[in-house]
């Protein structure tokens, strides 16, 4: 991959690898520690600029699709867009080749989400009903729960609209769930519904506590092959009143996995051990099993886990280093990238966080990367805070991250060579 030497080099805390700030003319973010923001051939970056970084966005408010030329450090804003938050951005994906960009957007006049497919080179765009979460790795097959309703159980992930056109699923939906739609012929449908899903994975004994609450998806991912996929569920009981941003309030969470046409549904891991502290949850390089972190034992420690997508084999990866962050295993199976949150206990607690290189087989690490993330917005709503989110890039040799440098979001580029024994 090239990268431009009219980026600015960052230098800051003395990096161990090379690191570029790829948008220093106008900020931005890219989207998930599981999606690459650079296009297929490597020549590519996509991110979302915000228009400002210190309160939620409203509905109506526009932020810009911007495209970067990795060979020349030229910036061409592509499209505006009012279907984003603040922590997934317009969840933009690559499709299969640099030709096919997807995000997501809303109808003014409708409040309905819309993906936007834009080909970055010509301009030329299709609109598809619904919403993107993530495109499988083939770009066939957009799939995405209902982007309109996360803000009920967490806000930053899915699209803002009138509160009044925001939905509600007291129960088990038999109408919502998770959907799919071809790319090819804009043809959408609901792959498997909320019911659908805890009838196949919850005995009917444990489901009848749940019968009385409210029942939201929420991730989405398919697995590196593109032969399986997970979906996550999560459940609060409904009290009187609008039901916002319940994340801090107990919630109760469901990963299953099944194959792209909605069968063959397990449960990989399920409230029981939520409930003890974890998060992240993400797809291992072999597309069998589930990496994420876990506090496995019911005591305070973070770890990094692992599992079967059949909900088989739950066990620690490593014990010798804390879980923390946004977690992925690299394809060489021994090293493990990680980020932390400002306030967990592997940050550094100035506003500066690690970009963690685990080594599996030493059982060690070190700090790749330190970059700030600390800024006035995320002090006053968590939901604003700049997480690092590192994704590695389609060569799994660069990565991909965010940070707040210079007064604002920035995304950069670190490669990861030096520390992978590459020349």
């Amino acid at each position: 991959m090239i990268i431009s030497s009219l980026f600015p080099r960052y230098k800051e805390h003395n990096p161990l690898v090379p690191v570029w700030c790829v948008t220093p003319a106008g900020g931005g973010l890219h989207r998930f520690f599981d999606t690459s923001p650079v296009s297929p051939s490597g020549r590519y970056l996509a991110v979302l600029r915000m228009p400002q970084l210190e309160r939620a966005n409203l509905p109506g408010e526009a932020a810009e699709v911007v495209l970067v030329d990795l060979h020349t450090a030229e910036e061409q804003v592509l499209a505006a867009t009012i279907g984003w938050e603040y922590q997934l951005g317009a969840n933009i994906n690559w499709g299969a080749d640099d030709e096919s960009l997807f995000f997501n957007d809303v109808d003014p006049k409708s409040w309905q989400p819309q993906v936007v497919r834009i080909n970055p080179l010509t301009g030329e765009r299709r609109l598809y009903e619904g919403s993107i979460y993530r495109i499988s790795p083939d770009g066939r097959t957009i799939i995405c729960a209902d982007a309109a309703a996360m803000r009920r159980t967490q806000f930053g992930y899915g699209v803002v609209v009138p509160d009044e056109r925001v939905p509600r699923r007291r129960g088990f939906a038999s109408d919502d769930g998770l959907y799919a739609t071809d790319v090819a012929t804009g043809e959408r449908k609901l792959l498997v519904s909320l019911r659908h899903v805890m009838e196949q994975v919850v005995p009917p004994a444990e489901r009848r506590q749940y019968e009385d609450g409210e029942l939201y998806g929420f991730h989405c991912k398919f697995n590196p092959q593109g032969d399986r996929l997970i979906f996550t569920m999560r459940w609060f009981p409904s009290t009187p009143g609008e039901p916002w941003n319940k994340i801090n309030e107990g919630l109760r969470f469901w990963v299953v996995t099944m194959r792209p046409d909605g069968t063959d549904i397990h449960l990989a891991v399920g409230p029981e051990q939520w409930i003890k502290g974890g998060h992240h949850i993400n797809w291992c390089p072999d597309g069998e099993h589930l990496s994420m972190n876990l506090k496995l034992y019911g005591d305070n420690r973070l770890l990094l886990v692992q599992v079967r997508y059949d909900g088989t084999g739950l066990r620690t990866i490593t014990e010798a280093v804390p879980g923390s962050g946004h977690p992925t295993v690299h394809p060489d199976g021994r090293h493990i990238l990680t980020d932390t949150y400002e306030k967990e206990p592997v940050a550094y607690g100035d506003g500066t966080v690690p970009l963690r290189w685990i080594d599996l087989q030493a059982g060690s690490e070190v700090a790749a990367v330190r970059i700030n993330v600390a800024h006035q917005g995320s002090r006053n709503q968590s939901f604003l805070r700049v997480d690092p989110h590192p994704a590695w890039a389609p060569d799994n040799r660069h990565v991909v991250f965010n940070g707040y440098v210079d007064g604002d979001r920035r995304v950069f580029i670190a490669d990861m060579g030096p520390l992978l024994g590459l020349k």
